[in-house]
C-alpha cells in the first residue's frame, strides 16, 4: 500500500496541472493531507462514493499520462544514473572514464 501511495504522490507531482481543480483538490486532500473519504465528502457536500470514484478515476488518468509521457520513469532512471556517477566519482581508486562517459550519454538521451 505504501508503494502505491508513493507512486501516486510522484505521479500527482508530475501531472497535477493536467487535472481539473476538483481532481487536484480531492487528490491533494486524500494523498497529501491524509483526509478520509468521509472528510472530503463532508467538505464538498457529496457522497463518500462520489469521492471514492473520483479519486480512482483520477489515479487511472495519472497512470495513463505516465504510460504516454513517461516523466516519472525518466526521473527514476536519471536518479539511478546520477547515483552511479556519484559512486564512480567517490571511489577515486577506480577511474573508468569510458563507464562515466556511457552514463553521461545515457543521461543525455533521456532528455
Amino acid at each position: 500500500m505504501l508503494a502505491k501511495t508513493t507512486r501516486v504522490n510522484f505521479l500527482f507531482d508530475f501531472y497535477q496541472m493536467l487535472l481539473t481543480p476538483k481532481q487536484r483538490s480531492y487528490m491533494s486532500l486524500y494523498y497529501l493531507d491524509d483526509y478520509s473519504l468521509g472528510e472530503i465528502a463532508d467538505e464538498y457536500d457529496v457522497s463518500r462514493q462520489a469521492v471514492y470514484d473520483n479519486i480512482r478515476r483520477t489515479e487511472a488518468m495519472l497512470e495513463e499520462y505516465e504510460s504516454k509521457l513517461l516523466l516519472f520513469q525518466k526521473f527514476q532512471e536519471r536518479a539511478k544514473m546520477i547515483e552511479q556517477l556519484k559512486t564512480a566519482v567517490a571511489d577515486k581508486s577506480i577511474v573508468d572514464v569510458t563507464g562515466l562517459l556511457q552514463i553521461i550519454d545515457a543521461l543525455e538521451k533521456l532528455e
